[in-house]
Formats: C-alpha cells, sequence, structure tokens
C-alpha cells in the first residue's frame, strides 16, 4: 500500500511539463480546491497533505503566476519533486520566517504565530503591540528596509521562510536569499481591489502552519461583520458627497474609482465624487479640476498626512475654499499611530476592513451606529 502511495506522489508531481511554458498538468480532478470568495490573487489546491499555493498577482500587471507546493515535513524524505517545476517547496509547519510588509503582521498575530517571526525591514513602521514587545526583546531582528534588504542577516538567521513584498520581478535582495536555500515566497495582498479581498490573504498565511480551519473562522467573521455593516448602511436616508486626498507638489491625489478606498465609501452608502473613474489606484489631478468638482462636497476623508486645519490652511490657501474645511467635516487616519508612529490604518486596515467601514458609516450616517467609537478615522483638531 506504501508503495503505491508513493507512486500516487510520483506521478502527481511529475506529470507536469516544463514550467511556465505550458499549462499547468497536475491531475486537477484528483485535487481539492480550497474556498477563496473574494481575493483574485491566489488560490490553494489541497492533493491530501500536500498544498500547491498559487500566486497569480504578485505586483501589478505581472505575466505569470507563481507556483509553490508546501509539504509537511514528516513526509518531505518520503515524497520525489522536481524542484525546477515550481518556485518554492516549502517544508512545513514552518518555524522561522522573515514577512517584509506591515501588512503581514496582523495577520500572523491573529493566527497565534507571531512568535515565529524573526526579522522584518524597517522594525520602526511596526505597531502591532506584541510585536513591538517582541523588538525590544530583540527577537525580531532589524533588516534595513525593503529596497536594500540586509541579506547577511536574513541568511544568519535561517528562517525558513521570506515572505517577500515587491513591485516587480527585479529584486536583487530576493535573488541572493534563494542563492542561500532559503525559499522566498511573493505575496501580493496589497493589489486585491476589494475590502475584503484583502482580508482574505490570511488563508496564505494560514498554509505555511497548518491553520488553514483557523483563518477561515477569523475571516468568516470579518466577511459577516462586513456584510453586516454594509447592510445596515444601505438604510441611511442621505447619501453624502464625499473628497478624499490632498496636494502634493502641486498635484492633487486621490483614490481611483476602482480602487480599495472607493470601495469602502461605497459600501458605507456615500456618494465619492470620482466613482466613475476606472483607475484601480491613485488619481493625479490639478487643483482646478478638484476645485469644479468637489468643492461643495459634504465629507472629506484622508487629507493625506495632515492632522490638524491651521497644517493645511498654512499649506495651502485652497484648501479654504471646500465645504468640508469650512464646516469642519474631515477626517484622518494620521491621528492613529503606534508606539514608534507608524500609521496603523496601514498595518491593520487591510487585514480588518470591517472596523473601517464602521468608522466611515458612523461618520457618514451617525445616526445608524451612535454607539460606535473611531477605529481608525478621526477628526481633524
Amino acid at each position: 500500500m506504501k508503495n503505491i502511495f508513493l507512486l500516487f506522489v510520483f506521478v502527481l508531481f511529475s506529470c507536469k511539463t516544463e514550467k511556465k511554458q505550458k499549462e499547468n498538468t497536475l491531475p486537477i480532478t484528483k485535487n481539492e480546491q480550497v474556498n477563496i470568495s473574494h481575493a483574485t490573487g491566489f488560490s490553494i489546491e489541497k492533493s491530501g497533505e500536500i498544498t500547491l499555493l498559487k500566486i497569480a498577482s504578485p505586483w501589478p500587471n505581472a505575466e505569470s503566476e507563481f507556483t509553490y507546493v508546501l509539504v509537511p515535513k514528516s513526509k518531505l524524505a518520503s515524497i520525489t519533486l522536481n524542484a525546477d517545476q515550481y518556485d518554492a517547496i516549502i517544508a512545513t509547519p514552518v518555524e522561522k520566517l522573515i514577512v517584509t510588509s506591515t501588512t503581514h503582521i496582523p495577520a500572523l498575530d491573529a493566527l497565534g504565530v507571531l512568535e515565529k517571526l524573526t526579522g522584518f525591514p524597517d522594525t520602526q513602521y511596526i505597531s502591532t503591540p506584541k510585536a513591538r514587545q517582541l523588538i525590544a526583546e530583540n527577537k525580531i531582528r532589524e533588516l534595513g528596509n525593503n529596497q536594500s534588504l540586509n541579506t547577511e542577516i536574513v541568511i544568519e538567521l535561517q528562517p525558513d521562510l521570506v515572505i517577500g513584498f515587491s513591485i516587480s520581478n527585479e529584486n536583487k535582495a530576493y535573488e541572493t536569499i534563494q542563492q542561500a536555500n532559503i525559499p522566498v515566497v511573493y505575496n501580493g495582498d496589497w493589489t486585491e481591489q476589494t475590502p475584503l479581498g484583502k482580508a482574505e490573504w490570511i488563508k496564505f498565511f494560514a498554509v505555511f502552519f497548518g491553520l488553514e480551519k483557523k483563518a477561515d473562522e477569523l475571516f468568516k467573521e470579518i466577511e459577516s461583520s462586513y456584510i453586516t455593516v454594509k447592510n445596515l448602511a444601505t438604510k441611511a436616508e442621505t447619501k453624502p458627497t464625499v473628497l478624499s486626498g490632498a496636494l502634493y507638489k502641486d498635484v492633487w491625489y486621490l483614490p481611483g474609482g476602482d480602487s480599495w478606498g472607493a470601495q469602502f465609501i461605497a459600501d458605507a452608502n456615500a456618494n465619492y465624487l470620482y466613482k466613475n473613474t476606472k483607475e484601480t489606484g491613485s488619481l493625479s489631478l490639478g487643483i482646478e479640476d478638484v476645485l469644479v468638482q468637489a468643492t461643495n462636497a459634504e465629507f472629506w476623508i484622508s487629507p493625506s498626512q495632515f492632522t490638524t486645519y491651521t497644517d493645511m490652511e498654512k499649506a495651502s490657501k485652497h484648501y479654504t475654499q471646500f465645504d468640508a474645511f469650512k464646516n469642519k467635516k474631515l477626517f484622518t487616519f494620521s491621528k492613529t499611530i503606534g508606539e514608534t508612529g507608524g500609521l496603523l490604518y496601514y498595518e491593520l486596515a487591510p487585514n480588518r476592513p470591517d472596523l473601517v467601514l464602521k468608522d466611515l458609516v458612523h461618520i457618514f450616517h451617525p445616526e445608524l451606529l451612535p454607539k460606535h467609537k473611531l477605529y481608525f478615522f478621526k477628526p481633524l483638531d
């Protein structure tokens, strides 16, 4: 029986054609597709105890996907795999890892595996309290910054895995790490365009620790909370107009109509004035364009780094022309910071979109969530 099992596993993984040149010929009919209901950038397949993790969107406009095979440590010696067929073979559960974006930290914390994190670039930007404690105890090493990762320390730490963040396929630091036989797995949570799509990447992290069931339960709670608040917002009797962004060197940057930020405003049942634009990232506009379309906007959220009306007026007199400025209807997440000054929104919001939506519904429709205490967004001083 054991020989039959080994033969099956060998056939399962050796029948693929040359990687990235032809379709994946792994017998999908024998695999179980794990349910991913909102995220589009990754998929998970199970074949017994073996996991295939595919990353379709490691960065915007990626031309090919990455495929990783995860094998339990107890089974690794008895399974024959062709390493050239995959971008990495990872033994699980992972005991030591390095991540490279603050958005990765809350997922590890929620799964209860934060103590397995051994290194991070730019630790000063981490706000999660438990992670800050581990940094203070020198259990999470400083690795420089993501653009020039200190590969010597990474190799010294000998992690089982590095979860990488990159904007393209050119990253010399990751190449050096891989040459040292340390697997690098790309995470593209930031490329998702919907709030729940970003949050579902907790399932990506879970497969490295055998915590798929826990991740599924955690995500279902977040999803349920988000949908409940979204449905509540539809009961509002008004739909206020909303402006976002601010000037930087004479250019006004604000979320595109198909972006993550615009989706939050729509789900909070408010009228984002640039909802009909097609950009999934940011729009770049001149001040004249914004004055024409948004002078009378009732609310203004996320005005860049500003936290006070005084600072905004000093930066540009143009801001004082907007009704939201005159009526003190500006709200920012830049006042909610961690112990060392990191913005909590950038770290936690992608993982907890339900908290973001509750803030916005309370701001736009206070009668619907009168007892909610603002978590990320605060009024300007």
